[in-house]
């Protein structure tokens, strides 16, 4: 595959109703679903589960709960020029399938002013498709959200018109179920006004796959991380600096089948090795655009990655008292590709 490394990541703004908003999301990304998504072995595969029932209850229970986010797949569905079954259906692909190319890597710093760090690994045939995406819808959260061409907003790295804070890791569980798809119920938490809003809608709701989350917010020094299956959801205070390379690693959720690639356990490795070696001050960039493992390293960027994953953008959330000073990077060693800086947001 030939891959342009070197693209810049876009800027994208978007306003209006939720339908308007998924078409806006469709119309940026069709030319990358049209020209390489469709064509992918991960497409292929997610399209034989597009008629199974736990599409079909995912679709009742996604229509029935959160409209909104119906109509931004509809909306999306027409901006991409498909039919709304297989966009709806891509937007479950990890739900179906175990292997759909989402890694990240998370770095977790609390403390007075607790800091979030994060790789968005992806499909590197992607990288042109993405953007920074400003959306600003007529009811609901304003957010900023690094987007993939042909999924709705939420399932990467984020921030909220409230504060909140979301990075997201993807888990290979080998237990998915009927329930709503992982994307949906991250879309809703970007609706969330606060931590403690968003941990129930997680933990009560009817889960298919499983996700990693990591929320902060504007005024709170907590750091909280979760991990959810289709039976299980655990949620855990960050104390000490952490780092999450997409599988599980909760004490409760040890008994949890899943698949760990090599990358997913070398990344955990090295960037805890990286952390047990800083003395308590670790620099998260020198961990997430680390490659000390050749052949696995954490910051991604081979065109043969194992998993069909490279790093797509690095972002940093610093959580202050009354504001969230955020940067993102589009390459490793690179100047910060869009920032954020002493923004106030009023806190809960």
């Amino acid at each position: 595959m030939s891959i342009d490394v070197y693209h810049r990541l876009a800027s994208l703004t978007l306003s209006g109703s939720h339908y308007d908003i998924g078409q806006g999301l469709g119309r940026q990304g069709a030319r990358l679903v049209h020209g390489h998504v469709v064509k992918t072995h991960a497409w292929a595969t997610v399209m034989a589960f597009r008629h199974n029932d736990r599409i079909r209850v995912a679709r009742s229970l996604v229509e029935e709960r959160y409209p909104p986010y119906w109509q931004e797949l509809s909306g999306l569905a027409d901006g991409l020029g498909l039919p709304f079954d297989e966009v709806f259906a891509w937007n479950c692909r990890g739900d179906v399938w175990a292997m759909a190319p989402d890694g990240c890597t998370t770095v977790q710093i609390p403390g007075p002013i607790p800091l979030i760090a994060h790789n968005e690994d992806g499909d590197p045939g992607l990288r042109s498709g993405c953007a920074l995406a400003s959306i600003i819808p007529d009811q609901g959260q304003p957010l900023t959200a690094f987007v993939y061409p042909g999924s709705i907003p939420g399932h990467t790295f984020a921030i909220n018109g409230s504060g909140l804070v979301l990075t997201v890791n993807n888990i290979r569980s080998k237990l998915a179920g009927e329930g709503l798809p992982r994307m949906v119920l991250a879309r809703a938490v970007l609706d969330c006004a606060t931590i403690d809003a968003a941990l129930p809608l997680l933990s009560e709701a009817p889960r298919s796959g499983a996700f990693h989350l990591t929320l902060a917010q504007a005024g709170q020094s907590r750091l909280a991380s979760v991990e959810f299956t289709h039976a299980n959801c655990s949620i855990a205070e960050i104390t000490s600096p952490s780092v999450h390379a997409n599988h599980l690693v909760h004490a409760k959720m040890a008994s949890e089948p899943q698949i760990i690639t090599g990358s997913s356990s070398s990344r955990q490795e090295r960037g805890q090795d990286i952390l047990d070696a800083s003395d308590g001050s670790p620099e998260p960039l020198s961990i997430l655009w680390d490659r000390e493992r050749l052949a696995l390293p954490i910051y991604r960027a081979q065109p043969d990655d194992p998993d069909n994953e490279n790093t797509l953008a690095t972002a940093i959330f610093k959580i202050g008292k009354d504001s969230v000073d955020w940067a993102v990077y589009d390459g490793a060693g690179s100047a910060a590709r869009f920032e954020n800086t002493g923004l106030k947001i009023a806190t809960m």
